[in-house]
């Protein structure tokens, strides 16, 4: 199999409802609104998009929401993208058949967390990407050690990229350092995951971002994003000194409510979640509100590079 490309921005996707009495907490997935938002995206000049992340609140959904959030995804993008779906599940089983959906579906490739809710060891780390991957998708594996109290360390990525069409990880563990040490034991392409630690990353050798904040501002990030990748650092610096602040909110607890708010303020939908995440608090609603609006003023009135992306 000929190595896909999973870099680029790619957009970790907010899910929008609208209000139900008959759904799931009074709240029924607003499929018109999500694929205006995917193609918007797609837009505005992201690689691509991924349904079903935490991001996208998969484990507030049912099964046939879960698999229709793909669907819409693949249909809104039309080819001009990639579309990453996230198969995360507590077992292997449940796993491999969500990506035997995606794959149905139409995504290009999977992102997919070690087995949630069980702190795995590694020889069962390996075994539940080795049948994710037996589906036959691109997988890009998904390091996050904060949620899954597993830490995919260098090493055992390592192991795992030696399983076939496990192609690239999601880096989240907040460790700059992660970057030269899987390059230094692999050659799997190593993706950004936390916005907070983006321009790190990317300068490191990080070929892809899987993002949040990019709901938000997508051009400006995919700017961003190809001024490192094009060696401007002191300008892709620049940029990115003055969103860091909102960016770090994509690494705490209540990043889905505060993306979400970021997309109201600028005039997309974000709305409300479902449980178990309620509404920010008055004093992170304040907080994330006031660097909201400094990005905003500074974008607004700023030059954008005459850097074309490719």
């Amino acid at each position: 199999m000929s190595k896909p490309d999973l870099g680029g921005v790619v957009v970790a996707t907010a899910l929008p409802y609208r209000k139900d009495g008959a759904a799931p907490a009074g709240l029924a997935v607003d499929h018109d609104k999500y694929a205006e938002h995917c193609d918007w995206l797609i837009s505005n000049g992201c690689h691509g998009v991924g349904p079903n992340g935490s991001l996208g609140e998969y484990s507030s959904l049912t099964d046939d929401e879960r698999r229709q959030v793909v669907r819409t995804a693949v249909s809104a993008v039309d080819r001009r993208g990639i579309v990453i779906a996230g198969v995360h599940a507590p077992g292997s089983h449940q796993a491999k058949q969500w990506a035997e959906l995606a794959g149905e579906d139409g995504a290009d490739a999977v992102l997919c967390l070690p087995p949630t809710m069980y702190r795995a060891s590694h020889a069962q780390i390996i075994d539940h990407y080795t049948e994710v991957a037996s589906v036959g998708l691109p997988v890009m594996i998904y390091n996050n050690p904060i949620d899954t109290k597993v830490d995919l360390v260098p090493e055992l990525v390592a192991e795992l990229s030696r399983i076939e069409n496990v192609v690239a990880v999601k880096e989240f563990s907040g460790d700059v350092r992660r970057a030269f040490e899987i390059s230094e034991l692999c050659s799997i392409d190593v993706i950004a995951g936390a916005d907070d630690v983006l321009f790190e990353l990317l300068v490191d050798g990080a070929v892809g971002w899987f993002a949040g904040f990019p709901n938000v501002f997508p051009a400006e990030s995919v700017e961003l994003y190809h001024l490192v990748r094009a060696g401007r650092i002191n300008e892709a610096r620049d940029l990115y000194r003055e969103l860091v602040a909102v960016f770090r909110w994509d690494s705490r607890t209540e990043f889905v409510q505060a993306i979400k708010l970021g997309m109201d303020m600028v005039g997309r939908f974000g709305g409300p979640c479902r449980p178990p995440r309620g509404a920010l608090t008055a004093q992170h609603e304040v907080q994330v509100r006031t660097e909201m609006e400094h990005a905003i003023k500074f974008l607004a009135e700023r030059t954008p590079s005459d850097l074309v992306a490719n």
